[in-house]
């Protein structure tokens, strides 16, 4: 498989590739000096933590509150 590397250092990933890939937006990017690594990033629950904060009605001020609260010195 070939990949061409544009003017604006675009690469377009072969369709082989990404079908293997379907659920990732994002790669992490290195190299051992001689090849370029791509590595799927996994998925971040934090959208999924956020949904449930406001399924269960928490706010901003509320996580400020709770902050503040375990701050305090006894």
């Amino acid at each position: 498989m070939l990949a061409k590397k544009t003017v604006k250092n675009q690469i377009t990933l072969p369709k082989t590739v990404v079908a293997r890939f379907t659920e990732v937006d994002y790669f992490d990017v290195s190299t051992d000096g001689e090849c370029i690594i791509l590595r799927p990033l996994q998925r971040s629950r934090a959208e999924e933590v956020r949904a449930r904060l406001v399924e269960l009605g928490i706010d901003e001020q509320d996580v400020t509150a709770a902050v503040s609260w375990a701050r305090k010195k006894a």
